[in-house]
């Protein structure tokens, strides 16, 4: 009986605890993210030793206030086992984090609502599965408040950009759906207007690059960072950059997908970046080392600096926003 009563105190305080964790900007006013992105975790297969060991090494060393997964954590059975294993060291450390899918993770014995409904009951995950009037599961909105207030400082989009195409005779990896993009339209248009007309500094984070990627990295020398092939990203363009740039509110995008591509640049005044394969070599990956991507956002200012981390702790590709590439002058 006790230990009945024991495991039902667990899920209440669990539960609880994703519904009212409040992310904050530290006492220097900056707040720190880890991005973790293609895992492309095996429970049991020495090559996924090495993904724990860059997830452990780089907590203790860069101490974020919150972990982002996007996507592909799950590359195997038993899908449960893999999430336990690859959450474990975040959880271990009471570090806030949240986790956006994939195209492979539900690809096996569980679905996508499944994994997300297993995922949000772990102490610190503050996952959503969000409005299931829209397109994808887990779509959702993380506010950073200030330092010393409880005000809105800051945003964070987190996003399902799905898996594989869903229109006849077009194949190739899917896109984001309207309702999606309206989703964010409504959200971003009334954050907005709570701030009095200025649109909050915002990141975005989702799995499969926009159709910009391509587009902005035709010409290298508007990229910093490995561009070790060409971009997977859906065949048809549904608008969300469009609707991203019409906002106003969003710095920067933080994607994986691609193994061999961790590259970041600006395209019309938003960053576009990859994360880094954080996996082991149970795929493709010819980067070498795994690694993540650390952004590190600063309160009251429409900024944020950014870097590769690989195992082992080398640096790579130092970005700030809007400095290392400057910001358009065109007028209207």
């Amino acid at each position: 009986m006790k230990c009945l009563l024991s495991l039902i105190l667990s899920f209440i305080v669990c539960s609880a605890y994703g519904q009212t964790e409040v992310l904050k900007f530290n006492d220097d006013h900056k707040f720190k993210i880890v991005q973790f992105t293609d895992v492309h975790y095996i429970s049991g297969r020495v090559e996924s030793a090495v993904s724990i060991e860059l997830i452990n090494e780089v907590l203790d060393a860069e101490k974020p206030d919150l972990v982002v997964f996007t996507g592909d954590v799950v590359w195997g059975q038993p899908s449960r086992q893999i999430l336990d294993e690859v959450f474990e060291p975040v959880v271990d450390r009471k570090i806030p984090w949240a986790y956006i899918f994939g195209n492979h993770d539900d690809e096996f014995e569980m679905s996508r609502s499944e994994i997300m409904d297993y995922a949000t009951l772990k102490p610190y995950c503050l996952a959503q599965a969000g409005d299931k009037s829209i397109g994808g599961v887990g779509n959702y909105i993380f506010e950073i408040k200030g330092t010393n207030d409880n005000k809105t400082q800051a945003l964070l989009y987190l996003m399902d950009s799905h898996a594989y195409s869903k229109v006849k005779g077009v194949g190739g990896y899917d896109w984001f759906t309207f309702d999606q993009i309206q989703w964010y339209r409504n959200q971003s248009k009334a954050y907005t207007k709570s701030n009095e007309g200025t649109p909050y500094p915002a990141l975005a984070f989702f799995h499969i690059p926009l159709a910009e990627y391509p587009l902005m990295s035709a010409d290298s020398t508007k990229i910093i960072g490995t561009k070790g092939e060409g971009e997977c990203n859906g065949r048809l363009n549904s608008g969300m950059f469009t609707a991203m740039r019409e906002a106003g509110d969003v710095m920067g995008t933080f994607v994986g997908h691609d193994h061999d591509n961790d590259y970041i640049g600006n395209y019309f005044d938003i960053y576009l970046a990859y994360g880094r394969y954080s996996g082991g070599k149970t795929v493709y990956n010819n980067l070498g080392l795994n690694g993540c991507r650390i952004i590190e956002l600063q309160e009251g200012k429409r900024e944020f600096k950014t870097y590769i981390r690989l195992l082992g702790g080398q640096k790579l590709y130092p970005v700030e926003y809007p400095t290392t590439f400057p910001l358009s002058k065109d007028k209207n």
